[in-house]
């Protein structure tokens, strides 16, 4: 069984894999590598897909964690965590939209929805990643 104080770590390992996923992926695609690229992203959707259920085991399952400090490092956390939590949220959809339009090889409208989605899916990965490393590394106290 996995303990539960691994599961931010094991979080943002996710967030980083999904983040390096996608980047592969839009390489791809730029290259005219369609076939890997379609692998690479159903591979970056499917590492999202794991994160979101240990994401909400961990949180369902552990106490509030609260950021240590006050100062100037608790503003920067919360500029980066807020905008990284309401756009996960708001994203989840449209990359089911794109996927849905991917594999119905409605190519014109699955790139018109890609084109902000990747973006901010990145965004959200990466934010992901830097949250983590901001609430259980940089800023402790001590």
């Amino acid at each position: 069984m996995i303990e539960l104080t691994s599961m931010p770590a094991i979080n943002a390992s996710l967030n980083a894999l999904t983040a390096s996923l996608l980047l592969v992926g839009g390489i791809l695609i730029r290259l005219g590598r369609k076939e890997a690229h379609r692998r690479v992203m159903i591979s970056a959707f499917l590492t999202s897909t794991v994160f979101l259920a240990c994401y909400l085991y961990y949180h369902f399952h552990a106490k509030i964690t609260r950021f240590p400090r006050s100062d100037w490092a608790y503003w920067l956390y919360l500029s980066i965590l807020l905008p990284h939590t309401l756009l996960a949220m708001i994203v989840l959809p449209f990359i089911f939209a794109a996927f849905y339009h991917a594999f119905r090889g409605q190519f014109e409208t699955h790139k018109k929805i890609v084109r902000w989605v990747w973006p901010v899916w990145m965004y959200v990965s990466v934010s992901g990643v830097l949250v983590y490393f901001m609430l259980y590394h940089w800023f402790r106290p001590g």
